[in-house]
């Protein structure tokens, strides 16, 4: 746990274009504070910080049916802690996105539950029901997934997500700040 009984949210992600940083950007915004994490340039603060977390979300963009290449890098240095089973028992959640809006992103997220699953980590699926089923919150979690975070590479390259995207994506780091806290109640 870190001050005040507030649980350490990490986001862990590959960013090729800018688009899954920004998710990540509005996740972090979404969850109140968490530390971002680029995996490009990740540091040994940084796997220090990700052994301490409550939390840690998987992010990557959807190349070619699965995660990023650079991503699963970082998923193989971060097996080391397999064998002692360090991060079994924290929470863990996945976003990606991917230029169509199928795009294959289903096989991105399932990529990282299963590598949570072999880390001995929880899941976090996604809970925003947006329209149809709820005609008001059309925009919210346009695609229907509940495993994670799916969102769609905007064709405004100023933008890179849509604003339905972002925020789903803010909406995702909420729900998942309040399962950390949660579910970290009476942990040491």
């Amino acid at each position: 746990m870190t001050q005040a009984n507030t649980p350490l949210i990490c986001i862990p992600y590959f960013s090729g274009s800018g688009h899954t940083a920004r998710l990540a950007a509005h996740i972090g915004s979404g969850a109140g504070s968490a530390r971002l994490i680029d995996v490009a340039a990740i540091t040994d603060a940084d796997w220090a910080a990700l052994d301490a977390a409550t939390l840690i979300v998987f992010g990557a963009p959807t190349y070619m049916g699965s995660t990023a290449a650079q991503f699963d890098v970082f998923l193989e240095e971060a097996s080391s802690r397999w064998q002692d089973m360090v991060w079994a028992d924290k929470m863990a959640a996945g976003f990606t996105v991917a230029t169509h809006p199928s795009g294959d992103k289903l096989s991105a997220l399932m990529r990282m539950s299963v590598y949570a699953a072999q880390m001995g980590m929880i899941w976090v699926g996604q809970t925003s029901i947006g329209a149809p089923v709820f005609p008001k919150a059309e925009g919210l979690n346009t695609d229907g997934s509940w495993l994670g975070l799916m969102a769609t590479s905007s064709r405004d390259k100023s933008e890179l997500i849509t604003p339905q995207d972002a925020l789903t994506a803010n909406s995702f780091g909420t729900r998942l700040a309040g399962a950390a806290q949660r579910w970290s109640v009476g942990a040491d």
